[in-house]
């Protein structure tokens, strides 16, 4: 998929989100360049749009567990998997810079946790469940800094809500099985 295509995927999936301010939302990160943006400095989607390809790829594996799981579980609507799946990766919009050598470096303009970011840009737009923002904020599991540091945080997240564990599950899979740098090539 190019990123054009996936631009207008992501518009189309968006829609399941229907939160007072969501429209809103959407114009400021387009406004804001989230859809020319590279997902990474030098890992999956490092290129302009990966950060649009990503969300897309996440929202796709989020579904596929969610229908997997829902015999069991189906207390999760698709307004919410598209919330946490579309927008879990919003704090990369400005996180890269793109060098001469046309490769990025990261740019720390706002020195946030990469899932706490995400949502400090959504909440002044929409509100969020306190499980969504579990979610958004624990999205990197063991690789968040915070776990790596001895925090029983992400433990006792993942403990009570299945929604984290499924965003961050769709989010590895989208990077190690659709966005592996080779298929690229």
């Amino acid at each position: 998929m190019t990123p054009k295509e996936a631009k207008t995927i992501f518009k189309d999936y968006f829609r399941y989100i229907q939160r007072k301010g969501a429209k809103e939302l959407l114009n400021w990160i387009d406004q804001k360049g989230f859809f020319e943006a590279p997902a990474s400095a030098g890992h999956h989607g490092a290129y302009a749009g990966g950060l649009v390809i990503h969300s897309v790829n996440v929202f796709r594996r989020i579904l596929r567990i969610s229908d997997h799981e829902k015999k069991k579980y189906p207390e999760y609507s698709v307004e919410t998997l598209a919330i946490v799946s579309l927008l879990h990766d919003l704090c990369k919009m400005d996180a890269y810079t793109k060098q001469e050598d046309g490769t990025y470096r990261a740019s720390r303009k706002f020195p946030a946790g990469h899932g706490e970011k995400s949502v400090f840009i959504i909440l002044p737009f929409m509100e969020l469940s306190e499980e969504e923002i579990l979610a958004i904020r624990w999205h990197m599991g063991a690789y968040d800094f915070c776990a790596k540091g001895g925090s029983y945080d992400l433990n006792n997240t993942f403990n009570q809500s299945r929604l984290a564990v499924m965003l961050h599950i769709a989010d590895m899979e989208a990077t190690h099985f659709d966005e592996r740098e080779e298929d690229r090539q």
